[in-house]
C-alpha cells in the first residue's frame, strides 16, 4: 500500500455494510508483477553461519507444531507435546516451540501435557477446515476449546460469503468468535488458496484486522496452494500498516507447505524487510507446520557439529 489508512477511515469502515465494502474496495490494487518480483528477490538473500544458527533457533521458537488428522489420538498428541517441550533431547539448549495446535476435542490432552512449560495450546475451531456449519455451532466449537484450556483459537472464515461479497457477514462472524474466545488469542484463517486474487487477500486481511483478529493466517493446510511468499508479503504489509495507523501489533501465521529450513529463513527475511524486526518474535509471527521442525533440527545440528546429521538422529513425527 502506498499509504496507510487513517484512523478516521478505519472507524468509518465498520459503521455498516456499505462503508465496509467501500473501504475494502478502496484499498489500492496489488501490483502482481512487483509483488512476486520482490518476494523472489528477498528469497535469494544469503545468511551466514552465525546468523543462520540464530535464524534456525528463531524459526523453531515460532513453530505451531500441528496435528490435524482424523486419526489423531490422545497418545499422538502427548507425543507431539513431548517433542514441543524438548525438540532435540540430545541438545537441551534447543528452543521450545511456540504452540501445539490440535482439534478442540484433544485440547485438554495438550493442556495437561504442556502444563507449566509456557507453550501455548492452539485449537482449530469453527468447523475447521471448511467452516460450513451454522454460526451457533461454530461458536459452541470455540467455547468448547476455550473451556478445555486452549489459549489460542484458529478459526476459518466463510470463504463462500467473502467471495460472494457478503463482507458484513464475515466481519460479524469474526467479531462473534473473538467475543467467544474470551482471553484466548484469535488467529483468523483466510484460506488464501481459495481467494483467487491478491486483491482478495489484501481485502480479507484488512477485514480480519478490522473485526479484531489477533493474527491473520494464510491457510488450513488442507487446500493447495497454501502459504506462499507473495501472499505472506501482503499480509505482513497489512499488519505493518495497521500498526502505523492504530499503534496496535497484530501477527501473521503462514501455514501449509513450509517444509524446510531454507524456506523458513526466506519467510524470516520477509518479516524483517516487509513488516520490520519488531515482528521477529513468536508473539507476532508463527509457522503452522508439522514436518518443518524436523528439518530445522537437522540443520541446527549441522551448524553446530559441522557435518550433516541426517534424519536418523532426529525424532521424526
Amino acid at each position: 500500500m502506498a499509504q496507510s489508512p487513517t484512523s478516521s477511515e478505519l472507524a468509518d469502515a465498520v459503521r455498516d455494510d456499505r462503508s465496509l465494502r467501500r473501504f475494502l474496495h478502496g484499498l489500492p490494487g496489488v501490483d502482481q508483477v512487483g509483488l512476486e518480483q520482490r518476494a523472489a528477490g528477498l528469497g535469494t538473500r544469503s545468511i551466514k553461519k552465525d546468523a543462520k544458527l540464530q535464524a534456525i533457533d528463531t524459526a523453531i521458537s515460532m513453530v505451531d507444531l500441528t496435528t490435524l488428522e482424523g486419526a489423531d489420538t490422545d497418545g499422538k498428541v502427548r507425543a507431539l507435546c513431548a517433542k514441543a517441550r524438548r525438540p532435540d533431547p540430545a541438545r537441551p539448549d534447543t528452543p521450545q516451540v511456540a504452540a501445539v495446535c490440535v482439534y478442540s476435542d484433544l485440547a485438554a490432552t495438550a493442556v495437561r501435557a504442556l502444563e507449566g512449560t509456557g507453550i501455548h495450546v492452539a485449537s482449530v475451531a469453527t468447523a475447521f477446515p471448511a467452516g460450513r456449519v451454522a454460526q451457533a455451532i461454530k461458536l459452541a466449537d470455540v467455547e468448547h476449546a476455550v473451556a478445555a484450556g486452549a489459549d489460542e483459537i484458529d478459526m476459518v472464515i466463510d470463504r463462500g460469503a467473502f467471495l460472494s461479497g457478503r463482507y458484513g457477514q464475515v466481519f460479524e462472524e469474526i467479531k462473534a468468535v473473538k467475543a467467544a474466545c474470551g482471553d484466548a488469542h484469535l488467529k483468523v484463517i483466510l484460506e488464501t488458496g481459495e481467494l483467487a486474487t491478491y486483491d482478495n487477500v489484501r481485502r480479507a486481511s484488512w477485514l480480519a484486522l478490522l473485526a479484531g483478529g489477533d493474527f491473520i493466517k494464510t491457510s488450513t493446510g488442507k487446500v493447495s496452494p497454501a502459504a506462499t511468499l507473495p501472499v505472506t508479503h501482503l499480509m505482513l504489509q497489512a499488519v505493518r500498516d495497521w500498526r502505523d495507523t492504530t499503534g496496535e501489533l497484530r501477527g501473521v501465521k503462514p501455514a501449509g507447505g513450509i517444509r524446510n529450513t531454507k524456506d523458513a529463513i526466506r519467510y524470516l527475511v520477509a518479516v524483517h524487510e516487509v513488516a520490520g524486526p519488531e515482528w521477529l518474535t513468536p508473539e507476532l509471527f508463527r509457522f503452522g507446520a508439522s514436518s518443518l521442525l524436523n528439518d530445522l533440527l537437522m540443520q541446527r545440528r549441522t551448524q553446530l557439529d559441522g557435518h550433516y546429521s541426517g534424519p536418523d538422529y532426529v525424532a521424526v513425527d
